[in-house]
This record gives C-alpha cells, sequence and structure tokens, in this order.
C-alpha cells in the first residue's frame, strides 16, 4: 500500500487523510474565541456521564442501608396512596433505613415526607426532564441526572429493597428493570415488593396467565416479586430479606 498519505496522533487516536484536523488539542481548548459545537459530541458526552457517576456515588457512599421507593408523580396529596406512601417512608426510617425515591412530587414526594418527619435520611434522585419538577422539599440529599440509566444505577447500587406503589410507565420501567437485574443474577437478589393488590393484581395475573402460559417467563420469575396491602408486611419481608428482625407496627 503506498505511504504516501498524511497522519497525525491524537492522543491514543490515529487520524489519516480527510479526518486529519487542523491546529492541535491544546490550540482548540486555549482558543477562547473557537466553536462550542464539541459540547454536544458524544466524547465530551462520555465525560459527563462519567462525572454523573462520581458525583451520585460520592453523595451516597456513606449512606447505608437504603431502600428505593417508586411510584406515580400523579398521585394526589390528599389520596390514600400518598397517605400509604408516608407510612412507608416513615417506617423503613424507624427500621435504619434511608429512603430513596425519584425526588419528584405525588408518591415519591410521600415517601420522602415520611422519611424526613420521621427523623431519618430522604434522598431524591431527580432527573432532567422537559416538564422539570424539580425535588420535593422533604429530600435532604438531591442529586439531578441527565442520564436515566446513570440514576437508575444509584437506585439499584445502594438499595436492600425496591418497594413499588401504583404508577405508570416509569414505575413499570424501574418495577421491571429490577425484576430482569434479580432474574439474571446481575445483582444480588433483593426483595421488589409490589403495594397496591388492586392496582398491581391485573399485572400479576396477566404475567401468569399470558407470559408465563405463554412459555415466555417461568412459574419461578414470579417469585421474584412481593405484592401486599399492608406496610407491616413491606417491613416484614425487607427485615427477613436482610436478616434484621422485624419491627413492631403498627406503622401510622
Amino acid at each position: 500500500m503506498a505511504n504516501n498519505f498524511r497522519e497525525r496522533l491524537v492522543g491514543p487516536v490515529t487520524r489519516r487523510r480527510s479526518q486529519i484536523q487542523e491546529g492541535t488539542t491544546d490550540q482548540r481548548l486555549l482558543d477562547s474565541a473557537g466553536p462550542s459545537d464539541w459540547l454536544h459530541q458524544d466524547p465530551w458526552r462520555v465525560l459527563r456521564i462519567q462525572s454523573e457517576f462520581v458525583e451520585g456515588f460520592g453523595a451516597l457512599a456513606e449512606l447505608g442501608p437504603a431502600v428505593s421507593v417508586f411510584g406515580s408523580a400523579r398521585t394526589p396529596a390528599d389520596s390514600p396512596e400518598y397517605k400509604l406512601g408516608v407510612e412507608i417512608g416513615r417506617a423503613l426510617v424507624e427500621a435504619g433505613y434511608a429512603v430513596i425515591t425519584g425526588g419528584g412530587p405525588g408518591a415519591m414526594e410521600a415517601a420522602n415526607k415520611g422519611a424526613c418527619e420521621g427523623g431519618g435520611v430522604s434522598v431524591g434522585l431527580g432527573i432532567e426532564l422537559p416538564f422539570e419538577q424539580g425535588l420535593n422539599p422533604y429530600v435532604d440529599i438531591g442529586v439531578n441526572f441527565r442520564y436515566f440509566f446513570v440514576r437508575k444505577t444509584m437506585f439499584v447500587k445502594y438499595a436492600k429493597g425496591f418497594v413499588v406503589l401504583p404508577g405508570g410507565f416509569g414505575t413499570l420501567d424501574e418495577l421491571f428493570e429490577a425484576i430482569t437485574l434479580v432474574q439474571t443474577r446481575k445483582v444480588t437478589r433483593f426483595p421488589v415488593i409490589l403495594v397496591g393488590t388492586e392496582y398491581w393484581g391485573p399485572l400479576l395475573d396477566w404475567i401468569r396467565g399470558t407470559l408465563v402460559a405463554g412459555g415466555k417467563a417461568s412459574d419461578t420469575d414470579l417469585e421474584l416479586v412481593d405484592c401486599t396491602d399492608s406496610v407491616e408486611h413491606v417491613m416484614e419481608l425487607l427485615s427477613r430479606a436482610n436478616g434484621l428482625p422485624a419491627p413492631e407496627g403498627p406503622f401510622d
């Protein structure tokens, strides 16, 4: 092959022919009049992703045992589901867990409120969305993320269990990702607890009657999830999974 082409090494990257960029990396860094489109290129996004992991790990590394609570941002503050979320948040901190939510309103706010009023640690992991919500006022430690997958890592890494209140697509996303991680043994098994038998019952029936019946899932997969209406039962399941004595109720 002819050896008459140009070549330039840019760090670990080799550029040849038309892919050679004029100037040097230092020159582009220090030239204040240079273009800013590099902010939106993939190599820079990698650094942003890295920085989000670093910030998340740094903020939560000393959190201690925690439970992630999910649920709809649309849950009204005067609803029974909101009240249940407050009770769960309070019960969790009284049992020695920190409470992690998505930091938004509705069911997330309810769990954070219970944790805050119970004197425990209330964490909110927010996400950048077109319809900005901001962190609810009951969050003690808040981290806002650009990327969903970084945020999801934080939910799983620091949680001894998932408690899932009634919710929509976002809640279902977190629920099925948790089940998949446990099913595929990508994480050490932890309890995934659905709260609200009337709400979640039809979904479990569909899984049993369609997925399992059609050979797309197995009976043992259903054992990865528990469903209850009782705060006491939630705490019993968490305590049993984490080798702790079951706390005494009632939780109200």
